[in-house]
């Protein structure tokens, strides 16, 4: 199985940028408008967040979103593969100076969502020289995990298990790597806290605030986003100042807030590249 997903990749891998756009575009249709998968939920979704928009608007971004996960999912076919020369043509890194002026020693968090095509985004960090951890969750079917994480991590990217992060979380700091959160996907209890999204009452992780309280080590948003060009664009903004808020738990709660307004921030910019097919706005229950 690990060769013939070599050969795959090859393959991919010798077919040019606007092929995969294509490709990934054709993937999204399928799913949004010929299969249906989730349609609604991506659509219940758009209209709590963007009320103003019309009904034909709302689909537009629907669909658009759908295609940019399908060219995500095109775009993981040609990480065994990446190399700096398709990097330096393809990808662009914008504010990097903000990450690597975190990196003083003791690490850095970076906060994420899933937007554009971001782990062709994570792989390319290693060709500027900076180490990767990634906290994520595995992939029932093992097939497809196999093949996702295999990929990921052909170029040092580091794969922490969300079940068993702490410890390898601290010792990725000790050696001044980045840890990156994707903070976008509903958490309840006893692991989430209550905050509001779009103006709408959820549920978020609260684990980047604890470690951060912990250690005090900097924050920097960043995402991927793909251009109308089709290139990756890398982007890494100045760091979230962490804030005491009297007691612990009010300060968990309210830093889990601000970092979800950051993600807020993002997605208004750019919605139809955000994830919408997520079940964001479940109950939370104390």
């Amino acid at each position: 199985m690990k060769w013939f997903n070599l050969l795959f990749s090859k393959i991919f891998n010798l077919l040019p940028r606007g092929l995969f756009i294509f490709l990934g575009k054709v993937i999204g249709w399928i799913w949004f408008d010929l299969l249906r998968i989730r349609r609604q939920v991506v659509l219940d979704n758009i209209r709590k967040c963007f009320p103003e928009k019309t009904e034909a608007e709302v689909v537009n971004v629907g669909r658009r979103s759908m295609e940019s996960l399908g060219i995500n999912i095109i775009d993981v076919f040609s990480l065994p593969y990446l190399n700096q020369k398709w990097v330096d043509k393809n990808v662009e890194c914008q504010g990097l100076e903000h990450l690597r002026g975190a990196l003083n020693g003791k690490g850095a968090f970076c906060l994420g969502l899933h937007l554009g095509s971001g782990d062709l985004g994570i792989a390319s960090l290693n060709y500027h020289d900076i180490k990767v951890n990634l906290i994520t969750k595995r992939i029932k079917n093992e097939v497809i995990n196999n093949f996702w994480f295999g990929a990921r991590r052909f170029h040092g990217t580091r794969l922490i298990e969300d079940r068993r992060s702490t410890f390898d979380i601290l010792k990725a700091l000790k050696r001044n790597e980045s840890v990156i959160f994707v903070l976008d996907q509903f958490m309840g209890p006893p692991l989430g806290v209550p905050v509001h999204f779009f103006g709408r009452k959820t549920g978020a992780a609260m684990g980047l605030a604890l470690l951060v309280e912990k250690t005090r080590v900097p924050v920097i948003p960043c995402y991927s986003y793909v251009n109308e060009k089709g290139k990756i664009v890398d982007v890494f903004e100045p760091e979230i100042p962490f804030q005491d808020f009297g007691s612990r738990e009010e300060t968990i709660e309210k830093m889990t807030q601000i970092y979800t307004d950051k993600i807020e921030e993002i997605v208004r910019q750019y919605p139809e590249q955000w994830m919408w097919v997520h079940k964001r706005w479940k109950e939370f229950k104390h």
